[in-house]
């Protein structure tokens, strides 16, 4: 049933979680489907390799923000 609202009035995107200011990841809230932001900016499917990527984006954003907050 889930699907079928979501071939009729498409996906309900909600962000499940900032990767970075400009990746996020997002969920569908109704039928589950997961996609993420690529390097246009354009919603793609999200892989297990999206998905490797975006855990090391993260790690280096996080690390990078956190020695320049240090700094100041």
């Amino acid at each position: 049933m889930k699907k079928i609202f979501c071939s009729l009035f498409g996906h309900h995107y909600s962000v499940s979680k900032k990767v970075t200011l400009h990746i996020k990841e997002y969920k569908c809230v109704h039928c589950g489907r997961e996609v993420t932001t690529d390097v246009s900016g354009n919603l793609s499917d999200l892989t297990p390799e999206l998905q490797d990527i975006n855990h090391t984006l993260e790690n280096i954003y996080r690390k990078r923000h956190q020695a320049a907050q240090q700094a100041a």
